[in-house]
């Protein structure tokens, strides 16, 4: 499978775990994965990303099916304050730089795995994810998980998937002790 294949789907099976009443998605890039969002569940979703064209593309696929907000924002250098969400989708994103959540919210997070065969960030024809090269380091599932546990989240679910690329993704979604828990 291709990247945008399997986050597609590691998305999915993040709000299949969760099924969260909000979701923000830290770089939204163009709302991949975002069909999966069923508005009778989901009702608010937020979107954050740099690069306003992602953010009009998101507008453009989306507007009129969620309550949808949208904000141009640098995560590696502003805070963002708004009203806690039930589940924070993060992939990809903290290779490149938390966030509090509501009672009983989840967060969602893709992180890049070693590999011998393609390391940092895929080509893109946007040139600022291409300036991201500089600024790219993989994180361990096994330490990122650590300071989460600190701050009360541990680990609901997880799962693997590998690219043709050579390259491998690890999804965690981690919660409080009354998150909701997948059952399978």
């Amino acid at each position: 499978m291709q990247q945008l294949d399997v986050l597609w789907e590691l998305f999915a099976e993040a709000l299949a775990c969760c099924r969260p009443s909000s979701v923000a998605v830290l770089g939204i890039a163009g709302g991949n994965g975002l069909d999966h969002v069923d508005p009778n569940i989901t009702k608010r979703v937020v979107g954050l990303d740099g690069n306003p064209l992602y953010l009009d593309e998101v507008r453009r696929r989306y507007a009129g099916k969620y309550i949808l907000g949208l904000y141009r924002v640098d995560l590696a250098a502003e805070p963002v304050d708004m009203e806690p969400l039930q589940l924070v989708h993060a992939a990809l994103v903290f290779e490149h730089a938390g966030t509090d959540l509501c009672p009983g919210g989840s967060l969602s997070t893709v992180l890049q795995l070693p590999s011998d065969f393609e390391q940092g960030v895929t080509a893109s024809q946007f040139p600022s994810m291409q300036r991201l090269k500089d600024h790219f380091s993989l994180i361990d599932p096994t330490w990122f998980r650590e300071p989460l546990a600190q701050r009360g989240l541990r680990l609901i679910h997880e799962a693997r998937r590998s690219l043709v690329s050579g390259k491998g993704l690890w999804m965690g979604v981690f919660g409080r002790e009354n998150s909701r828990m997948d059952t399978r």
